[in-house]
């Protein structure tokens, strides 16, 4: 399988299963694609000898792997070993924001607020421990709700990670997901220390912050979060963040938001777009989908342009790809691990498939505080890589999404295999552009 694409003027071929990605001129552009459609080559407009050499060198490069490469067989099972390696810690039902948009009804999780205490998240670690298996390096996200509003679990579990490492000579990294309004310089010093990754959740520009992520008592949050994120991100040194916003119907315009994020400093960005049901007034609709496509080619000339000089450098995390490396098949066929790999854990010490399926009963999977873990669930996402849907495995895209978001799949369509198809076009749009990217920054 094969994807024809153009960007900034330039003729870009993929190789689906071999990952190769190849610049070609106008003639080879026509003949590659009549060749996989199973057209008459030489009915192209281009001379029969031109027409034969093209074809003499697809033949060439077919030979090489590097065109029409057949799917490659994946090892057994989607992991090998049953191990967890990465766990969501909901260190807080509670926030002090009250986001438009939140998937997570404010922080409650559509239950009652409350906070993690530290005993169950230790539970929590002593059960990832137990799980692990092999898996020398694990990882652990503090998340809500807000993190910051419960500072004594997140130090606590924290701190009996790390005796944790010396136990079991395994290696914890902390990541932990902030708005940051509750950034003090004394945590922001700790979080520094500790944390492998920041996420710093921040929407944009001014209006587009207040009216989406007002504070508790109704008050536009910018100004607070955005002072207490400078503060961090500059004594972050070369330590990992990102800055990561949302976007909804109220501002396609997204890329004056991601330009407004890189005028205040910030290299690292991430902007997602929201899904919600069609009757949110913040929802992307169909009606939205054109739109959004077309400021992602914005987007993406504003990303290229801006990489070109050290001073206006940024990396956007959508836009990010690595044909030389990137993660192995079998990573690229199950994707983030979803009920397998990775689980999320409440502050009561449930635990289910991962942040978005909390509150959803059907899909809690155990208790960090029994030690149960239910495998019919887990073997239910064990079987939801992209080789078990089938529109997955003729999409062109499928090495880049790993089969999408098991999340929206279940909340969406009611089924974990049956992908999403609104984030499956956005998804699509933005690895043609990461990919166009990445070629015109690597043309010899």
């Amino acid at each position: 399988m094969i994807h024809a694409f153009r960007f900034h003027d330039y003729n870009l071929i993929l190789d689906v299963e071999s990952g190769a990605l190849h610049s070609v001129d106008e003639p080879a552009f026509a003949v590659v694609q009549a060749l996989e459609k199973g057209w008459d080559v030489y009915a192209l407009p281009y001379p029969e000898r031109q027409i034969r050499e093209i074809v003499e060198e697809v033949e060439a490069l077919r030979a090489a792997g590097s065109m029409d490469a057949p799917e490659p067989v994946p090892p057994e099972g989607q992991t090998g070993e049953q191990v967890i390696k990465s766990m969501c810690l909901h260190v807080a039902h509670d926030c002090n924001l009250r986001c438009r948009y939140c998937f997570a009804d404010t922080g409650e999780f559509h239950g009652p607020r409350g906070m993690m205490p530290p005993a169950v998240a230790c539970k929590a670690l002593d059960f990832l421990i137990a799980h692990s298996g092999h898996r020398k390096h694990l990882e652990v996200d503090l998340f809500g709700g807000e993190p910051l509003m419960n500072m004594e679990t997140v130090r606590a579990v924290v701190g009996y990670g790390r005796e944790l490492e010396k136990r079991f000579d395994k290696q914890i990294n902390f990541t932990i997901t902030t708005n940051g309004l509750g950034l003090t310089d004394e945590i922001i010093d700790f979080l520094n220390e500790e944390m492998h990754n920041i996420v710093l959740s921040l929407d944009g520009r001014p209006q587009v912050q207040d009216a989406m992520r007002p504070t508790a008592n109704g008050k536009g949050s910018y100004d607070l979060c955005l002072a207490n994120m400078k503060k961090l991100v500059a004594r972050r040194g070369d330590k990992e963040y990102y800055i990561r916003g949302t976007f909804t119907a109220k501002n396609l315009d997204f890329t004056q938001d991601v330009k407004h994020l890189r005028s205040l400093g910030f290299e690292q960005l991430s902007l997602e777009p929201v899904v919600l049901p069609d009757d949110s007034p913040y929802a992307i609709l169909e009606s939205h989908v054109q739109r959004v496509l077309e400021e992602y080619d914005t987007l993406a000339d504003y990303v290229f342009e801006s990489r070109q000089k050290p001073e206006t450098w940024l990396n956007f995390f959508h836009f990010m790809v690595d044909l030389s490396g990137g993660p192995c098949l079998k990573k690229r066929i199950a994707g983030c691990g979803a009920g397998v790999e990775y689980v999320a854990v409440t502050p009561e010490g449930d635990i289910y498939p991962c942040h978005q399926f909390v509150g959803h009963q059907d899909m809690k999977m155990g208790s960090v505080i029994t030690g149960e873990l239910d495998t019919r669930i887990r073997d239910l996402f064990q079987g939801c890589t992209l080789l078990d849907k089938p529109e997955c495995r003729r999409c062109w895209a499928k090495y880049f999404c790993s089969g999408g978001c098991a999340a929206n799949a279940y909340l969406y369509n009611g089924d974990i295999h049956k992908p999403y198809q609104r984030t499956c076009e956005f998804l699509r749009k933005r690895t043609e552009l990461a990919l166009g990217i990445y070629a015109l920054e690597h043309m010899e």
